[in-house]
C-alpha cells in the first residue's frame, strides 16, 4: 500500500502520540516500586552478604558494609542529592535523604513527589497553630498520620524514609519569617511539641524499640532565628549569645528531642554561634549532641552549610578545609554535594582521616537499617500493605479540621457577639484578601493538599454570604473600600479575613513591620463604621500582629487568630464562628506593639532585659514592655473555675552535713543528683465548667522563681487540656520535679535550684511555695 503525504502525517502523529504515552507511562511504572537495598529476590547472591542479613545486629551489619567499600564509594554516602552514593555491585541503589514533613508530607524536598497514584497528602495546620492547641496528644497523633501517609507514598516510590522535620527553634522575635514553622516562643511547649511529634513520626506499631517507622530530624541547631532582616542574612549572621540564654532558652528543645524523643537526626544551622559555624563546631556537635546527649542517629547539615562556611563566612581558607571541619566536628551527612566534591582532597591533604568518614557513614547506614532499607522489599515488612488508599483518608482529613479547630484562638469577644446563630443570619458579608484563599492557608513547607476549604466556602456552607476581597492581595496597596462598605452596610454580620501570607513572612524573608500590611487596617476600620451587626476580625498569619486599633474600636466585636490553618481551615473557622465548636486555643507567642519592632533590633539575641539601655527583653519570660495580647491568651464560649486541692507550702532539699550552704546563706544550690533524687511533689487542681456549653480548657502551670541569677519572671512548667460538659468537673494533676522544674540557669549556664519563695501560677490561681534546705 502506498502512503500519501496525508497518510504519512497521520502515521507520524500516531507515533508521536505513542511516544508521549510511553514517555508518560515509564515514570508511573517506576513510581510503583520503592527504593531499597538487598533485593535478594532479584539478586540471590546478595543473600550471602552479612549486611543484608536482617537477623543480625545493626552494628554488625554496618561494620560489614563499611569494610566492603572503597574510599570513593564511602564518600558518596556522605551526601544527599547530586553525588549521593549507589553501589550496584552490592545491590545498593541511590537514596534521596531529603524529604520534609513539617505539617504533612511535603514536596519541598526532592525526596517527595505528588503525581499518580498519590496526587496529594493531608495538609495539617502550620505548626504555630497546632501548637496553640496545647494538646500533646494531638501533636503525636498528627505525627502518626503523617508517617503513615509517608510510608504509603514510599511504597509506591513517591517518598523517602528520612524527614527533616520538625523545626523546634524558639520563636524569639515576632518578625522572624520562619516563626510560623515553630511551636512558638516557650522552651517547655516547644520541647513537648518536638518530643510528641517525633514520637508520632518514628514509633512503630510493633514492639521494636530501635526500628523506626520513618526518621525525624530536629532542626535548626542552634540559636537560629534570623533569616533576612534589613540585609542581615542567616548565612553570615554571627549569633552572639550568652551561655545562660543558650542553656535556658535555645538548647532545651533540642536536648528534649534527643533525650526524650530519641530523634533520629539533628540538623545544624547556617549561622555562627559566638564566632563558630554550628556545622563546624565540635563542642556543639560531637561534644553536646553526640557526647552529652548520646544521639542515636546522624547529624546532617542544613543545605549547603559547608559551602556557606567557605564562600559566605570565609571561615576556612579552602573548600577542603571546610569539608574536613564539618566531618571532624561531627557532621555525618551533607545536604548538598560539598562533601562529595572535596572530601577526597581533604583526605589527600591529611585534613581528615578515613576513620572519620567511616564514623559518619556508619551513622547514616545504621539509620537506614533501622528503617528497614537494607531488609529487602518493604512490601514484605510491617508497613508493606500501605498504599494510596491510606493517604487523604476521610479520617485524616477530619483530623486536619479538628487540629485547626483546636488551635484557633479567640482573642476578643464582646458579650453576645460570638458565636453567631446561623438561623439569625440572613446575609453574611465576607471581606478580605484572605477570605477566599487556598495556598495561603497551608503556609510554607507544605505539600499538595487533598483538597481545600476556604473561609468563604466554610462560612457559605452555613449561611448565605456576599463576598468582596477588599484588596487585590495581602499587600493591599490600594483598598477597595467602597465595594466592601456596600455589602457590609446591609449584612446582618461581617467577617473580615485579613493578615499575611508567604509574600510577607517566610523562609529568607523577615518582617520589618508587625502591623496589618498596606491599607488592611483602613479597610477594617471603614467597614466597621457602616456595619449594623457584629464585626468579626480574623487574622490569618504566622507571626503576631499589632491590631490595637481593632481592640480599641467598639464596632469590632470579635477578633480571631487562625494561623495558617491547613487544608480544612475554612471549615474549622466556620465551626468556631457558628458555635459548632467551642474555641480553646491559646497564643503560643506574645503579640507585641509595632513600637517594639521600631526600637528593638532583631540581631540582639539577649533574652533578658537591660534597664541601662532600655532594652525590654524577649518573650513572656523576660519581656518588660506592653503587649497587644500576652502569651497563653485565649477565650472560650464557656467559663471555667479553678480550685486548688493539693499543693505543698514548703519543699526541703536534703544536703550533706558538710555542705557549705548549711553554714553560709545561699541563694541557690547546684541541681545535682545527690540532692535531687526523688525530690518531687504533686499538684491537684479542680476545674469546673460553669458555662452553658461543653468545651476544652487548657490549664497552665507557671512558676515565678526568686529573683536570683536573672531568672525568668515567669516560666511555663507544664500544661494539661481537659474537656468538660456544662457544670462538669475534672481534676488536673501536675507532678513537679523540684530540680527539673524549680531550677534556673545561672550566669554561666549551670542549672541551680533557687532557694526561697516561688510563686506557682496554677490556672488563674496563685500559690506560694518556699524551697529550703
Amino acid at each position: 500500500m502506498a502512503f500519501s503525504s496525508n497518510h504519512y502525517s497521520v502515521f507520524l502523529c500516531f507515533f508521536h502520540i505513542l511516544g508521549f504515552i510511553f514517555s508518560s507511562f515509564k515514570p508511573v511504572l517506576a513510581q510503583n516500586s520503592p527504593v531499597f537495598a538487598c533485593d535478594i529476590t532479584s539478586n540471590p547472591g546478595l543473600a550471602n552478604l552479612t549486611f543484608c542479613d536482617a537477623s543480625l545486629t545493626v552494628e554488625n551489619r554496618v561494620n560489614d558494609l563499611v569494610q566492603r567499600l572503597t574510599l570513593a564509594e564511602k564518600i558518596g554516602f556522605l551526601v544527599s542529592g547530586a553525588g549521593a552514593g549507589a553501589v550496584s555491585r552490592l545491590g545498593i541503589p541511590k537514596y534521596e535523604w531529603w524529604s520534609e514533613a513539617l505539617h504533612g508530607v511535603s514536596n519541598t524536598g526532592p525526596g517527595v513527589r505528588f503525581t499518580s497514584p498519590v496526587p496529594g497528602a493531608t495538609s495539617f495546620p502550620q505548626v504555630i497553630l497546632t501548637a496553640a492547641s496545647f494538646n500533646v496528644t494531638l501533636f503525636e497523633t498528627i505525627g502518626k498520620v503523617v508517617s503513615t501517609e509517608a510510608r504509603a507514598m514510599y511504597n509506591v516510590g513517591l517518598a523517602g524514609l528520612t524527614y527533616w522535620s520538625p523545626n523546634i527553634n524558639i520563636f524569639r522575635d515576632p518578625r522572624w519569617g520562619r516563626g510560623q514553622e515553630t511551636p512558638g516562643e516557650d522552651p517547655t511547649l516547644t520541647s513537648k511539641y518536638g518530643v510528641a511529634y517525633v514520637r508520632g513520626l518514628q514509633q512503630r506499631d510493633d514492639s521494636s524499640k530501635d526500628k523506626l517507622k520513618v526518621a525525624a530530624c530536629c532542626k535548626h541547631y542552634t540559636a537560629y532565628d534570623v533569616d533576612n532582616w534589613k540585609g542581615v542574612e542567616r548565612y553570615n549572621f554571627n549569633v552572639v549569645v550568652t551561655q545562660q540564654d543558650l542553656n535556658d532558652t535555645f538548647q532545651p528543645p533540642f536536648k528534649s528531642c534527643v533525650l526524650e524523643g530519641n530523634v533520629a537526626s539533628v540538623m545544624c544551622s547556617y549561622n555562627q554561634v559566638n564566632g563558630k559555624p554550628t556545622c563546624g563546631d565540635p563542642d556543639l556537635l560531637a561534644g553536646i549532641i553526640r557526647g552529652e546527649w548520646k544521639l542515636n542517629g546522624y547529624i546532617v547539615t542544613d543545605c549547603d552549610s559547608l559551602e556557606v562556611i567557605y564562600n559566605k563566612q570565609h571561615y576556612t581558607k579552602t573548600p577542603e578545609e571546610s569539608a574536613a571541619l564539618g566531618l571532624n566536628s561531627g557532621v555525618d551527612l551533607n545536604c548538598g554535594s560539598w562533601l562529595s566534591q572535596y572530601t577526597q582532597g581533604a583526605v589527600n591533604q591529611k585534613l581528615v582521616n578515613e576513620s572519620v568518614i567511616d564514623r559518619a557513614i556508619s551513622n547514616n547506614f545504621a539509620m537506614l537499617m533501622r528503617l528497614g532499607f537494607f531488609d529487602g522489599n518493604p512490601r514484605n515488612q510491617i508497613y508493606g500493605n500501605l498504599g494510596p488508599k491510606d493517604v487523604c483518608t476521610p479520617e485524616n482529613q477530619e483530623l486536619a479540621r479538628e487540629a485547626a479547630r483546636q488551635g484557633i484562638v479567640l482573642l476578643q469577644n464582646t458579650a453576645g457577639s460570638l458565636p453567631l446563630i446561623p438561623t439569625a443570619i440572613k446575609s453574611l458579608a465576607v471581606i478580605g484578601p484572605n477570605a477566599n484563599v487556598t495556598v495561603t492557608m497551608i503556609g510554607n513547607y507544605a505539600g499538595t493538599p487533598c483538597k481545600y476549604t476556604t473561609p468563604l466556602q466554610g462560612l457559605t456552607a452555613s449561611v448565605a454570604t456576599v463576598y468582596k476581597p477588599g484588596c487585590a492581595d495581602v499587600s493591599c496597596s490600594t483598598a477597595q473600600i467602597d465595594d466592601a462598605k456596600q455589602i457590609a452596610s446591609t449584612a446582618d454580620a461581617v467577617v473580615l479575613v485579613m493578615g499575611s501570607d508567604q509574600s510577607i513572612e517566610r523562609e529568607s524573608l523577615d518582617r520589618i513591620n508587625i502591623t496589618l500590611p498596606g491599607q488592611q487596617s483602613v479597610l477594617v476600620a471603614e467597614v466597621a463604621k457602616v456595619s449594623k451587626g457584629p464585626v468579626i476580625l480574623v487574622i490569618m498569619s504566622g507571626g503576631g500582629m499589632d491590631v490595637q486599633f481593632a481592640i480599641d474600636n467598639p464596632k469590632i466585636t470579635s477578633i480571631l487568630w487562625v494561623g495558617y490553618p491547613g487544608e480544612a481551615g475554612g471549615a474549622a473557622l466556620a465551626d468556631v464562628i457558628f458555635g459548632y465548636y467551642n474555641p480553646s486555643g491559646r497564643l503560643p507567642i506574645t503579640w507585641y506593639p509595632q513600637s517594639y519592632a521600631d526600637v528593638v533590633p532583631m540581631t540582639i539575641m539577649n533574652m533578658r532585659p537591660d534597664p541601662a539601655t532600655n532594652y525590654p527583653g524577649r518573650t513572656y519570660r523576660f519581656y518588660t514592655g506592653p503587649t497587644v495580647f500576652p502569651f497563653g491568651h485565649g477565650l472560650s464560649y464557656s467559663q471555667f473555675k479553678h480550685h486548688l486541692d493539693q499543693a505543698p507550702e514548703f519543699v526541703s532539699i536534703p544536703l550533706e552535713e558538710r555542705h557549705t550552704c548549711r553554714s553560709t546563706k545561699c541563694k541557690s544550690i547546684d541541681a545535682v543528683e545527690q540532692s535531687c533524687s526523688n525530690l518531687g511533689f504533686n499538684i491537684h487542681l479542680r476545674v469546673k465548667n460553669v458555662g452553658k456549653i461543653s468545651g476544652s480548657h487548657t490549664v497552665f502551670l507557671f512558676t515565678s522563681p526568686p529573683s536570683v541569677h536573672n531568672a525568668p519572671k515567669k516560666h511555663l512548667l507544664g500544661f494539661e487540656k481537659v474537656h468538660l460538659t456544662p457544670k462538669g468537673e475534672g481534676v488536673v494533676k501536675f507532678n513537679v520535679d523540684v530540680c527539673k522544674h524549680l531550677s534556673v540557669h545561672d550566669e554561666l549556664g549551670n542549672r541551680k535550684v533557687a532557694l526561697g519563695p516561688h510563686v506557682l501560677h496554677i490556672g488563674d490561681l496563685k500559690h506560694s511555695l518556699t524551697v529550703r534546705i
